[in-house]
């Protein structure tokens, strides 16, 4: 039975998100602290003890938290949360762990709770799970078309991109503009999303490329961005994500 559970995940919203559907799923069961970090996390299970079940965010504030499982001995069922792509999901999938893909789902909460073994060692799945989930990395250079051959522009560099007549443009920093050789859906995907937003089908933005949020009707919102005479508008469904990735 499942009376004590603890959450490591350093997103509030998602966090906040979790505790209310798990006090549908299991109204009796106690969440006894959120923590946000590695060092944190294994202070309190020293002190503490483990819980019946661990749900665990896999990027926390000061790194991966499969360092929890190199610095202390996990003998309670963990259930992940990830926001990786399916390759990695099916690495989760296929090494027995449960997982749950995040914005969580009440269903999905409900079926991997029902689907917890409760093993006394975790380790093993967790070391070959190490093996498939590594950081990914992001493009930090962009060659460009340039006159009769090519520049190089630092995505560093980049304040946002934008389609035009199918064209895809990046304004830099200085205020210029080049043609950038990709697609926005390409670069979507390319680009860390710490730093990168695609608030609408024609704009990737950098969150410092945001000068100011405006709220629209029907939940919408419009926003504008620095070097651009434009107000861009947010879809209600891309709205509550822009907010959320604006407030980490």
């Amino acid at each position: 039975m499942i009376n004590r559970i603890l959450i490591i995940e350093d997103e509030r919203l998602n966090a906040d998100r979790l505790k209310r559907l798990l006090g549908e799923v299991l109204p009796n069961a106690l969440v006894l602290n959120v923590l946000n970090s590695v060092k944190e996390s294994v202070n309190w299970l020293v002190a503490n003890g483990m819980p019946d079940v661990l749900f665990m965010d896999v990027r926390l504030s000061d790194g991966l938290s499969f360092e929890i499982f190199e610095r202390i001995r996990i003998s309670c069922p963990v259930i992940f949360t990830t926001s990786y792509d399916e390759y990695a999901v099916q690495a989760f999938k296929y090494n027995g762990v449960d997982y749950l893909l995040k914005p969580v789902e009440l269903d999905e909460l409900r079926s991997a709770i029902g689907r917890i073994d409760h093993k006394d060692d975790y380790l093993e799945m967790i070391d070959k799970l190490r093996e498939y989930v590594k950081p990914k990395e992001y493009k930090n250079r962009l060659l460009i078309p340039y006159k009769d051959g090519y520049r190089v522009v630092l995505v560093k560099e980049v304040r946002y991109l934008y389609l035009e007549h199918r064209i895809l443009r990046a304004r830099l920093l200085d205020g210029s503009e080049v043609v950038v050789p990709h697609g926005m859906e390409e670069l979507e995907h390319q680009l860390d999303p710490r730093f990168f937003f695609r608030i609408n089908r024609q704009y990737l933005v950098h969150a410092e490329a945001i000068d100011r949020i405006h709220n629209y009707f029907n939940g919408k919102l419009k926003v504008t961005l620095k070097d651009s005479p434009e107000e861009v508008v947010v879809s209600r469904e891309k709205a509550v994500a822009l907010k959320q990735w604006i407030d980490i």
